[in-house]
């Protein structure tokens, strides 16, 4: 069989976790990348800002890559394209939004954006052997995009992230002929949102979000601190709206809500009054009832504005009791804890903080069972692959799909790097390729790997203990030391008799290498390392990182 007539699907984010989303679609030596994005950092992942897809096989067949294809501008979603075109000279499609998002991004990391191409719901586009479409979805942002690809196996469609919301915000409702024709078509493979697929029933409509706020804006007798996902243009929309009508001036704080609002506003898709918008250091010139703050940080990021107003650390804006602090987000799977101690803070300082699910200033942008049973329905694909998921999403994702009458052979539950191979008549798992996380750490990416996180969590348990010896090369005899330098382990001054004994057993270990001359130190490194090891061990029930330096004369 010609290669060409074997379509590969492969994902490298997005299957088991929640976030890092990238897809690979493959037809012989054509291919097409669908989303680039990040997720954060656990908290074991010590000192690390980003985690972003391994590009590994995107990189070994950057001579086949044809285009990159956005859904939406979330972070989860393009967070990592500033890695692919940093090595990858290749077109980029998304939604002007999107692709307006994607540029200050790039703009960061001094990569060009000089590819990115704008598309609208209903367009189509060619790349290789592919034929792509654009179909509009609601999301919790706006221009989200599902994708349907041609291929000379069949159609293949991706819903994107979504919901089906039938008074979405913008007026502008998920094009939900477009998947029924599609499905009349035939398809395939569907790609779909399994966020949500434990959830029964519906996901509310962002509009709903309006009344909780109107309610609370009208409740609240100080300043209110508004934090949602800054991407999240609907809900910032309508926070603004409340701030018009109880009149209140609003102030941004953030880096990337001053980005995104300014962003939006520029290109249409929010509406701010004149005179509405306030600079931070204006906010004191206003009554604490005629203040709107829309911060970032919904997530608990340390360095995120919240988490700073939280600590009282943030150089222009102090909380005061009678504040009123709104979550408008859940937390993301794994940020649940960051964001609890966030909210203790606040209540620390008097503040009233309003996080429930019930208070409803949130609703999901992703659709529960009954939506995703409705797009299987509608599109009816001979094969299922649930996407955007933790595994027990993607199973129950797949249940769904058996009761709507899918074969359960024919649902594909994944990981990331498997390839699924279809042709026209048939699919299967026909091997893996190179997945994984690489850590952003700074200006580095990739540098920090499994290694470097092991020794910073050992560090961050046990501390470290440093062994300084000067030695005379030439006759292997001690010129001065040991010197015993601990750090996160013990308190020197506090452990004078153990610093003692780990000063004899260095001894100990230095006189098996004296009377002759020394041509590598690495036994004597590896000596000192084992011995204080077990003998620390035996004393603390700890085990320090140990690091012996020795200074040759």
């Amino acid at each position: 069989m010609n290669e060409g007539d074997k379509l590969l699907i492969i994902p490298l984010g997005g299957l088991g976790e929640v976030g890092k989303n990238m897809t690979v679609f493959r037809c012989g030596d054509d291919m097409v990348v669908l989303d680039s994005g990040l997720a954060f950092p656990e908290e074991d992942m010590l000192g690390i800002d980003l985690v972003i897809p391994d590009m590994t096989y995107l990189f070994d067949n950057r001579d086949k890559i044809r285009a990159v294809v956005l859904t939406h501008g979330h972070e989860d979603h393009i967070g990592s394209l500033f890695h692919l075109l940093g090595q990858v000279d290749v077109p980029v499609y998304g939604s002007r939004l999107t692709l307006g998002l994607v540029e200050g991004r790039l703009k960061e990391y001094n990569v060009s954006s000089s590819n990115l191409i704008p598309v609208a719901p209903g367009d189509s586009i060619k790349a290789g052997p592919f034929e792509i479409g654009f179909i509009r979805v609601n999301h919790s942002i706006a221009d989200a995009l599902g994708i349907y690809f041609r291929t000379p196996v069949g159609t293949v469609v991706h819903t994107g992230d979504f919901k089906i919301d039938q008074t979405p915000v913008d007026g502008k409702m998920i094009d939900i002929h477009k998947f029924a024709e599609l499905g009349d078509q035939g398809v395939l493979v569907l790609l779909s949102d399994s966020t949500n697929a434990a959830r029964p029933g519906y996901t509310k409509s962002e509009r709903t979000v309006s009344e909780a706020l109107d309610e609370h804006f009208r409740a609240a007798a100080g300043r209110i601190i508004l934090t949602t996902f800054a991407s999240n243009v609907p809900r910032l929309q309508q926070a603004i709206n409340s701030a018009c009508q109880y009149g209140r001036k609003v102030a941004l704080l953030g880096r990337s809500m001053v980005t995104v609002v300014s962003k939006a506003v520029e290109l249409g898709y929010m509406t701010i009054p004149e005179g509405v918008l306030i600079e931070t250091d204006e906010i004191g010139r206003y009554a604490d009832n005629r203040i709107l703050i829309l911060t970032t940080g919904s997530q608990g990021e340390p360095m995120a504005a919240l988490s700073r107003l939280a600590s009282k650390s943030h150089r222009s804006v102090e909380l005061t009791r009678g504040d009123t602090v709104l979550i408008a987000a859940n937390p993301i799977p794994g940020n649940e804890r960051s964001v609890g101690r966030i909210i203790d803070a606040l209540m620390r300082l008097g503040v009233n903080v309003v996080y429930e699910k019930s208070s409803g200033i949130h609703v999901s942008g992703h659709g529960s069972q009954e939506e995703l049973k409705l797009i299987l329905n509608l599109v009816r694909p001979q094969y299922l692959i649930p996407v955007h998921g933790e595994y027990h999403m993607l199973k129950a994702h797949g249940e769904l799909a058996s009761k709507v009458g899918i074969p359960k052979e024919n649902v594909f539950i994944g990981e990331n790097g498997h390839v699924f191979e279809f042709t026209a008549g048939a699919g299967r798992v026909a091997g893996k390729v190179t997945a994984g996380n690489v850590f952003v750490d700074g200006l580095g990416i990739g540098d920090v790997g499994n290694i470097v996180i092991r020794d910073r969590r050992q560090l961050s348990q046990d501390g470290v203990l440093i062994v300084v010896v000067t030695l005379d090369k030439q006759r292997g005899s001690v010129l001065a030391g040991p010197d015993i330098v601990s750090r996160g382990f013990v308190y020197v001054r506090d452990a004078d008799a153990l610093i003692s004994e780990t000063r004899t057993i260095v001894k100990g270990v230095l006189e098996r290498f004296e009377n002759g001359p020394v041509t590598e130190w690495a036994p004597l490194k590896t000596g000192i390392r084992e011995a204080l090891s077990k003998f620390l061990f035996a004393k603390t029930g700890r085990r320090p990182m140990i690091l012996p330096i020795i200074v040759d004369l």
